[in-house]
């Protein structure tokens, strides 16, 4: 029988401990740091910059060209659209938002509904037993 140095000790194989998650919030920002993209800097440095613009020829920078005319304006009104074409793209937009709703368990939905009836009802009980102390107070005070 073959046994390895690791056996002999009575140490079984025990996989390399995995750093922690951060504590604080500045060293999950250096964290997330050291994860992102380095940025445009080293985008452009890597020869990744963007396509130069329309009717500048490769050689120039795109710094140094220039459009040669104004940039139309946008007209700023909306186009009306009939209010029947408006009711279906609002019902379009909620059923979206409604696909990315998470619901929630029918036993959750039970646990919720108690705790809610359970606040509600301290509550009334908290604001019958004020009223009922200051009704005794002022007339006490002015009765």
């Amino acid at each position: 029988m073959v046994v390895s140095d690791s056996d002999a000790s009575g140490e079984k194989d025990q996989e390399p401990k995995r750093a922690s998650r951060p504590v604080t919030a500045a060293a999950r920002r250096e964290r997330r740091a050291s994860a992102r993209p380095a940025g445009k800097a080293t985008a452009k440095e890597a020869g990744k910059a963007r396509p130069a613009v329309r009717g500048a020829s490769s050689t120039e920078s795109t710094e140094t060209v220039k459009k040669g005319r104004a940039t139309p304006k946008r007209d700023r009104r909306q186009k009306k659209t009939s209010p029947l074409a408006r009711l279906m793209r609002f019902i379009r937009e909620v059923w979206a938002e409604l696909r990315k709703v998470i619901w929630p368990t029918r036993k959750q939905m039970v646990t919720y509904t108690t705790v809610v009836l359970v606040f509600v009802a301290f509550m009334v009980a908290l604001v019958y037993l004020l009223d009922f102390a200051f009704r005794k107070g002022v007339f006490w005070l002015f009765g």
